[in-house]
């Protein structure tokens, strides 16, 4: 008869990416999440047997949380441009105010890159974020062109925040984005 968990594995996934946004991806070894989380190194072999699975684990668990923010945010927000510069700032809110630590979350992004499964992922919630953007400019010419326009200016906006750091990032992307909608504007 198998033991009982003492641990979810939403407990336990939610514990791995601590150490990788504490330490970084490589840093999420079996050794550090068994100090972590008060499991043996073997109990977590057992449940993903190689520390590739338990990464990829933890980050597809990442995604499942970024997927439900996503769509929470985008039932909540009005179908205007103002509701998708709250809907991108809203999404901003989990990368802190510190440059560095934000720099090391691209250590993360890395590993999305090199993982066909966590890619795909990154693709499906980018369409489904331009979808949810694009419901917001329902009334331009080309709305689904105006989300991804103005998603590469989120996402610009966060690098150059964090060469300046000056001031919260979501204050910082609510400026950069309410000067993207005055351009855009006719």
């Amino acid at each position: 008869m198998p033991r009982r968990r003492t641990l979810s594995d939403e407990q336990l996934l939610a514990m791995v990416l601590t150490v990788i946004h504490a330490e970084g991806p490589d840093a999420a070894t079996f050794a550090a999440v068994a100090k972590a989380s008060g499991l043996s190194g073997s109990t977590l072999v057992q449940r993903f047997a190689t520390k590739a699975a338990m990464l990829r684990a933890a980050l597809l668990y990442a995604w499942d949380r970024l997927d439900a923010e996503t769509a929470r945010l985008a039932g909540t927000v009005p179908k205007t441009p103002e509701g998708a510069v709250a809907l991108l700032v809203g999404l901003s809110q989990d990368y802190g105010d510190d440059a560095a630590a934000y720099g090391e979350g691209l250590l993360v992004l890395r590993e999305d890159f090199r993982d066909p499964v966590l890619r795909a992922r990154g693709a499906a919630w980018g369409t489904a974020l331009t979808a949810a953007i694009a419901q917001c400019f329902r009334s331009a010419p080309a709305p689904e062109t105006v989300a991804r326009l103005m998603l590469a200016q989120w996402q610009g906006s966060l690098t150059w925040w964090g060469f300046g750091a000056d001031g919260s990032v979501a204050a910082y992307v609510e400026t950069e984005l309410k000067r993207f909608l005055t351009a855009v504007k006719p």
